[in-house]
């Protein structure tokens, strides 16, 4: 065991052991620093405190982190500790009201050897709350801080401990490169049991941080022992990546900022999906799918070989997302739906089965979400993501591609709306092949049908469908063929070789020669194209399901689907629409009136998927001979709740296009504003040259 303080050059991984819960607890404590003459004060005066327990406890810790610090830096401790009553591995991550505190015990990791030759092995399970932080980055001692600790157990009057004052006589050590050693006083007040959280809590630490203000403590300054033992050596570490800060008003500025606020929420909710908290799925699913949106939007902006393919690895790791988040969508649905007077008639037996059976089917999608969250190929993928924001690969010719862009869009949907002859001479719509594209897209989003399936499946296929070490296009290469986003590929990729040729990072946008307004002029207008492509998608598709809608030669879930096709399309329009208002555009009407209409097809979409569930489930338990009219009860429900989502669809609709219609004015008028006034720049230039 190498606890003796030495400086191993050590690498620490996860356990191989079965993974189990670690313990949790609130921490709320308040720190002071002490004069080292100072003399502990006593208690038993205070209002609420009965009896005071003295014990003297002597405690070593190995704090933990990267090369890099990341923990550290994103105030999140990991220690192991020998001695006192909760020896062992502990986590502290902020909480709300103060921290929370994981515990493992020591035996469930490992720590031996000594020197270059220590190892320490972290339990699984303490890092998963960090595991988006951490990553696959190698973990390895950067503190030792050794304690002795003269602890006071405060309680009330019923004999419970409410709780500890600590008078810490702290010895630590820097293990970074730099660090030497420390020697410090310092005294903390911690909470413990049901008054923590409380008002009646707060209410007693600020009668016990009275007492050891009148005996000479003051607030610490520091926010930890780790914090005070690295010292100044911290300042040496390597930072992490960052996003870039790239010039304010730009287009590469705007775009970069929104995917890094995407980035962001992946890392927050990551821990929550895991925990399995409320919502969690769904909104880490919102962040994965709205950033993999934001790149093929604003392709042509960011360009380079490494975006398709993490588009590729967004879409299946979105598309294991949402299978968990429909699930538990459906299975809310049906608890719902049972306590409605048309379910009256389904027995007790069935209601308790039906529940039983689709909360199986999440809590089977759940462990898939944990297994591809634990996966190398996620972490990889944060990594590149990072690597990304830190050196965007920005178009210095966004401006002119974009425009070149919206010129051939305008010729397409001219000769679209004349028809084109192909090569052999029979008449073609160039409609069609846009539609063909779009049945390639690349999309997370799956038909109801298929949604239903992969809920229902029990099989073990799903269970890799992230974490395999295929690439993205390979690993969906069975389902659909890889695609390229239907904005334009060609130009793309020839936009990608371009900048490759030009290494524009080196002179980014220009931006020192022009004045903010000019800037944001330019910033608007390539943005403004790049959200008229999005537009012109939801356009397209808004018709194709308006003209199917009524015609019964189609099959219903094609008619469905094709609304499903519209929010999709109002999905990709709210999130550009939200990028672009970052960046100064008056979007905020587009942008909710986007909101609305994608969710009222948001709950016609859970309809359609909630009936696909049900048929399965129904087909499956009447081939096993058991009575299915529960499910067509259900089924019926569903049905009539899809007719009453859709109700709103032309309202809705017709809200986006005035919001799109306004915007594109507005932008109009500032385009010519921006026109004029850079022509008044030229002619002064030219009369000063003269």
């Amino acid at each position: 065991m190498n606890d003796s303080g030495s400086t191993p050059d050590t690498t620490v991984s996860g356990s191989t052991k079965e993974r189990t819960a670690p313990s949790e607890n609130l921490e709320i404590e308040v720190k002071f620093s002490a004069p080292e003459q100072a003399v502990a004060p006593g208690f038993d005066f205070v209002p609420g405190v009965a009896d005071v327990e003295v014990d003297v406890r002597e405690m070593s810790a190995t704090y933990l982190d990267t090369e890099d610090l990341r923990l550290t830096r994103a105030k999140r401790t990991l220690r192991r500790r020998l001695g006192g009553p909760d020896e062992g591995w502990h986590l502290k991550t902020p909480a709300e009201a103060g921290r929370m505190e994981y515990g493992a015990a020591l035996d469930e990791g490992l720590a031996e050897g000594e020197g270059a030759e220590a190892v320490y092995v972290v339990p699984d399970a303490l890092l998963a709350p960090v595991r988006s932080i951490v990553r696959d980055h190698p973990l390895r001692p950067i503190a030792r801080v050794d304690n002795v600790r003269h602890v006071s157990t405060l309680k009330n009057a019923a004999g419970e401990p409410i709780a500890e004052f600590c008078d810490d006589h702290v010895t630590a050590v820097s293990l970074l490169p730099g660090g030497e050693e420390t020697s410090w006083r310092e005294w903390e007040i911690e909470l413990i049991g049901d008054i923590a959280g409380t008002p009646e809590g707060a209410e007693l630490l600020e009668r016990l941080g009275a007492v050891l203000g009148i005996a000479g403590a003051t607030p610490s300054e520091s926010p930890s022992k780790l914090a005070t033992a690295l010292g100044s050596s911290m300042d040496a570490a390597p930072l992490p990546p960052s996003p870039a800060d790239l010039p304010e008003g730009t287009p590469g500025r705007a775009v970069v900022d929104a995917l890094a606020a995407n980035v962001a929420k992946m890392v927050e909710w990551d821990p929550k999906v895991r925990r399995d908290e409320w919502d969690s799925v769904h909104q880490m699913r919102v962040a994965t799918r709205e950033l993999r949106s934001h790149m093929q939007t604003f392709h042509g902006i960011l360009v380079g070989d490494q975006l398709p393919h993490m588009e590729s690895e967004l879409k299946l790791l979105a598309g294991v997302l949402g299978v968990a988040r429909d699930a538990e969508v459906v299975a809310e649905r049906f608890e719902n739906q049972l306590g409605r007077d048309e379910a009256d008639v389904i027995d007790d037996e069935m209601r308790e089965e039906l529940v039983a059976d689709i909360r199986r089917d999440y809590d089977r999608a759940h462990r898939r979400v944990v297994a591809a969250l634990d996966s190398s190929r996620y972490l990889t993928l944060l990594d590149q993501l990072d690597e990304l924001l830190a050196d965007p690969p920005v178009n210095p010719n966004a401006a002119e591609d974009a425009e070149k862009a919206e010129q051939e869009a305008a010729e397409r949907k001219a000769a679209e709306q004349s028809g084109v002859e192909s090569a052999d001479g029979a008449a073609t719509s160039l409609d069609d092949a846009d539609v063909a594209a779009e049945e390639r897209e690349d999309d997370d989003e799956l038909s109801s049908d298929e949604t239903a399936r992969r809920i229902v499946d029990e099989s073990d296929a799903a269970d890799a469908a992230f974490g395999s070490g295929e690439s993205g296009d390979e690993a969906g290469a069975s389902e659909e063929e890889p695609s390229e986003s239907d904005d334009e590929p060609e130009a793309r990729d020839a936009a990608t070789e371009q900048v490759a040729e030009q290494a524009p990072e080196k002179k980014p946008e220009k931006a020192t020669e022009k004045t903010p307004e000019q800037l944001r002029a330019e910033t608007n207008a390539v943005l403004a194209i790049h959200l008229s492509k999005a537009f012109a998608k939801f356009e397209k598709r808004h018709r194709k399901a308006v003209e199917c809608r009524d015609d019964r030669s189609i099959p219903v879930a094609e008619r469905e689907e094709h609304f499903h096709d519209v929010r999709k399309a109002a999905k990709k329009l709210r999130y550009s629409a939200e990028a672009a208002q970052s960046a100064g555009m008056p979007t905020k009407k587009l942008y909710a009136a986007c909101k609305t209409l994608q969710s009222s097809l948001g709950d016609f979409q859970d309809t359609c998927t909630a009936r696909q569930v049900l048929l399965q489930k129904a087909r499956r338990a009447h081939a096993h001979g058991q009575d299915t009219f529960g499910y067509g009860v259900l089924y019926q429900i569903e049905r009539m709740d899809g007719l009453k989502a859709l109700e709103a669809y032309d309202d809705d609709v017709e809200d986006v296009l005035k919001a799109y219609d306004k915007l594109e004015s507005k932008m109009k008028k500032a385009r010519e504003k921006a026109a004029k006034e850079a022509a008044k720049d030229a002619e002064k230039k030219a009369k000063r040259k003269k």
